[in-house]
């Protein structure tokens, strides 16, 4: 599919689409003129329970704990997929990925000719049209090849891997290729990748210090290969590495894993305290939101997803529930904790409602501006909200949540409802007593799966 993208990018800031939520936020005087940075930083495969600040024991977080003391934690938020490409997707377009056609993990292996399509509309073109510099340093994960590169989408620049999980110290990809860019072209650099993409962040950050920016930093940290900052490279060019051996050397050994994921965790942790210091240091914190997150559920023979039900690929809550903080000096208030139902697709509406920038005008978008939640402590309008995934279903309305599973679009099996402000572990099925709740949520399910299989714009090139 031909694109053309100088047209394209002249129509995205048309007019508004009317998709905010909570009415206008007023920042006060002068800020017109002086606008607001924004950092978004996502985690990958961290579970609910794997901070200090959600009740983790044995890993240390310091640095998140800090930024959950001095702003806000969510403990309704949710990743738009159980897995990574489709809540990259959601996150991304500010649309449910499906619209996106990417309900499902772009594997390299078989689809590597295969990414987002190039019509679909960023956060970061939205933002560079409102004069922000754009710039991603991570897993990318929505296509492998130079055409469906981060710089193709919206972003000045980018350094990382474009696969969904390559070796932290050799930095191949599972099917043994070389996986570490800068913009589209390969480019070697050696050292530990948390490491390295704090440290293009925080330069990134230094060079835009007098203008506005948004530096979105999707952490690989804590996917698989499990290997510390520490540990020797377990890939090398030309290997396979779709078996168990894609977990890292020691695939076998469960203590092993479990403590190189700990290491991992607190690398991340370091990483995030470093960026976070730098925007303090330049003067520049109360003028950033950061936001934190993570893309679905933690392997629950590896991290925490307490006290949630299932692990990654699940739509039971410890797949999707994710930690989530946002940090504002001035803004935010301190310490505070929201119940609020969000999910990884808001984000777009409300980073562009931080930069006062323009949506595209004609554009469905899904997620709804959160900024009232942050600022002002307001409470969401009530919305249905919906997964699905490898043979899954769910609806969310309020405390309840449907759950099916089915082979093929409008052919489910009810598996349970649930009321998840009495029942965050889903352990009480309370289908018998609400069978009127369970047509009610049946019947948006089906409606919604129509909706966004229209029109769907992926492409393989």
């Amino acid at each position: 599919m031909t694109v053309n993208r100088r047209d394209f990018l002249k129509r995205l800031c048309v007019g508004a689409a009317a998709v905010t939520t909570g009415g206008r936020i007023s920042f006060g005087a002068g800020d017109k003129e002086d606008k607001r940075n924004i950092v978004l930083i996502m985690a990958d495969d961290l579970g609910y329970g794997d901070l200090v600040c959600y009740g983790n024991k044995t890993i240390k977080t310091p640095n998140l704990d800090a930024l959950a003391k001095g702003g806000m934690r969510f403990t309704d938020f949710h990743s738009n997929g159980a897995m990574c490409s489709p809540t990259r997707a959601a996150l991304l377009t500010g649309r449910y990925q499906q619209r996106a056609g990417i309900e499902s993990v772009l594997s390299g292996r078989s689809n590597y000719e295969t990414g987002m399509a190039l019509e679909e509309i960023t956060f970061a073109e939205v933002l560079k049209a409102a004069g922000y510099a754009t710039a991603c340093f991570g897993k990318w994960h929505l296509g492998f090849t130079p055409a469906f590169n981060p710089v193709r989408q919206g972003f000045d620049t980018y350094r990382g891997f474009v696969a969904g999980g390559s070796d932290y110290h050799s930095h191949i990809d599972r099917s043994g290729r070389p996986d570490w860019w800068m913009d589209d072209k390969l480019l070697p650099e050696e050292g530990y990748t948390t490491a390295l993409l704090t440290e293009h962040a925080v330069r990134f950050i230094e060079s835009n210090k007098d203008r506005p920016f948004c530096a979105y930093v999707p952490y690989q940290a804590v996917h698989f290969p499990f290997q510390g900052p520490n540990d020797e490279a377990d890939r090398v060019v030309g290997g396979d590495y779709w078996s168990k051996a894609k977990y890292g050397r020691r695939y076998d050994d469960v203590e092993d894993r479990k403590l190189a994921y700990k290491e991992m965790v607190e690398s991340l942790d370091a990483g995030v305290g470093r960026i976070v210091k730098k925007l303090d240091e330049l003067g520049l914190g109360k003028k950033t939101l950061v936001f934190f997150t993570s893309d679905n559920g933690a392997y629950r023979w590896v991290g925490s997803n307490l006290p949630c039900r299932g692990q990654k690929g699940d739509l039971w809550e410890g797949g999707h529930r994710v930690p989530a903080i946002a940090y504002w000096p001035g803004r935010i208030k301190p310490g505070t904790v929201t119940g609020e139902t969000a999910l990884t697709m808001d984000l777009f509406v409300t980073m562009a409602a931080v930069a006062g920038a323009e949506l595209p005008a004609g554009r469905k978008l899904d997620g709804v501006n959160i900024l009232p939640v942050l600022l002002e402590g307001r409470k969401l309008p009530e919305r249905t909200v919906f997964w699905r995934t490898n043979g899954q279903g769910a609806a969310r309305k309020g405390p309840w949540k449907l759950i099916m599973r089915g082979k093929k679009q409008g052919d489910y099996t009810f598996v349970g409802l649930f009321n998840l402000d009495d029942d965050i572990a889903e352990d009480k099925n309370l289908a018998e007593a609400k069978p009127e709740m369970i047509r009610m949520l049946r019947a948006e399910f089906e409606a919604w799966e129509k909706d966004v299989t229209a029109g769907v714009t992926w492409v393989r090139k």
